[in-house]
């Protein structure tokens, strides 16, 4: 079976998809276990391509052999993402406490200018957002460190996530790919 960008679009592919897929086969190619691989580890939506390119039954036996490859990985990515989260709570219940006392801030000042801008609407607009606009300027001069601290804080945490999802995740789509393979040399 050939796949080519053109046939992806007329079975409904996203265009990052296609892109995607384009950029490695801008010709298009012939389904291969290799290419299988390939696909899945540039990140080709190969549950998307087994949907929509297997024929009923194999489609069926795919769903059947691929819900344990996709509960072991969801099982370990729930650990992960657990733990992401443990770790990473601490840092945004801090950037959000400190958050909303800027917002608070902001709103008490901005609620008169607002409330006087609803009471003549559209002609007082303009004045309200000259106003308004040091206010917002000075919560953003405030808040934009503060994101920036929480976002370097939480980056470590972030990025050992992904560390160790990564390889995860390419198993199991290598996994996947074999699996779609195995069904299509076997029709």
């Amino acid at each position: 079976m050939k796949i080519t960008p053109d046939i992806l679009r007329e079975k409904g592919a996203c265009s990052e998809q296609v892109k995607l897929f384009a950029s490695e086969w801008p010709e298009g190619g012939e389904v291969t276990e290799a290419g299988l691989l390939r696909a899945a580890e540039v990140g080709l939506d190969l549950d998307w391509f087994a949907t929509n390119f297997l024929p009923s039954p194999l489609w069926a036996e795919y769903k059947r052999q691929n819900a344990p490859l996709l509960a072991e990985y969801e099982r370990q990515n729930a650990l992960l993402l657990a733990e992401y989260y443990r770790q990473s709570a601490p840092l945004w219940a801090e950037y959000n406490r400190q958050n909303a006392l800027l917002l608070a801030k902001y709103y008490r000042q901005s609620a008169p200018l607002y409330a006087e801008y609803n009471r003549q609407n559209a002609p007082l607009l303009a004045e309200y957002q000259r106003q308004n606009a040091p206010l917002l300027a000075e919560y953003m001069r405030q808040n934009t460190p503060l994101l920036a601290e929480y976002q370097r804080q939480n980056a470590p945490l972030s990025a050992e996530y992904m560390r160790q999802n990564t390889p995860l995740l390419a198993e199991y789509q290598r996994q996947n790919a074999l699996l779609i393979w195995g069904l299509l040399k076997n029709k």
